[in-house]
């Protein structure tokens, strides 16, 4: 994948994931709906690939804004991940130079990697994510409204723990997967799907937009790492 091609992956993507979130937003925030009519249109922008420096920087600016609003990310690592890539786009359109320009977005592959592996650090510290704890109480706990069906793996104690370590052990070892570009694209998939387990189980759907609209960063710093062509 080209640097480009995955500039431009991102862009598309990460404006994909906002403009639903802003379209949500203008339906049910009245007195901001300003703000996220803006931001749809700054998405908008981004995706057509019209003026990417000044959409970027607009977008990022109302995500300050936002930030003020809501005394920080009120969706937690969502929006601290899309912030992130909205950072590094900013950057990389606006460095001088194709040095710096990759440098940014560089950036966002490798704060991608960490993303995955100090999450599984966490939890493999975590007794409670050892035995398979965590998970059930995520399953009877949560704040989401999850079907009784959903519930009831909370009495599972054994497919909960194998859950638990899958989960450990594929954030833990995620970097391996830069081995190859094909051992990544696997990785990739398998993270993707489980994003979109957690969005249907859990509502937690803008964590796989957001870590989605990442991935091409990866794709790139991985070639650019193994020395294969990247411009």
């Amino acid at each position: 994948m080209t640097f480009d091609l995955a500039l431009r992956v991102t862009e598309i993507l990460l404006g994909f994931a906002l403009l639903q979130q802003s379209l949500e937003h203008i339906v049910s925030t009245p007195h901001k709906r300003g703000l996220y009519i803006a931001r749809a249109l700054l998405c908008a922008l981004l995706m057509a690939g019209a003026v990417p420096l000044a959409a970027c920087a607009g977008l990022l600016a109302l995500a300050v804004i936002l930030l003020r609003h809501y005394d920080g990310p009120y969706n937690g690592g969502s929006d601290r991940m899309s912030l992130l890539i909205l950072l590094c786009l900013t950057l990389a359109h606006a460095a001088p130079d194709p040095y710096w320009r990759q440098v940014a977005f560089g950036y966002l592959g490798a704060q991608l990697v960490l993303s995955y592996v100090l999450s599984g650090a966490v939890k493999i510290i975590n007794a409670d994510w050892r035995s398979g704890a965590a998970l059930r109480d995520v399953f009877l706990f949560s704040a989401y409204p999850l079907s009784e069906g959903r519930r009831r793996w909370a009495d599972a104690p054994k497919t909960l723990f194998i859950m638990s370590w899958a989960v450990i052990l594929f954030e833990i070892f995620f970097p391996l997967a830069l081995a190859t570009k094909a051992t990544l694209i696997l990785a990739l998939i398998i993270a993707a799907l489980f994003h979109l387990a957690n969005a249907y189980l859990f509502g937690l759907n803008r964590f796989f937009w957001a870590w989605l609209a990442a991935y091409p960063s990866i794709l790139w710093l991985q070639q650019r790492i193994m020395g294969a062509p990247t411009l």
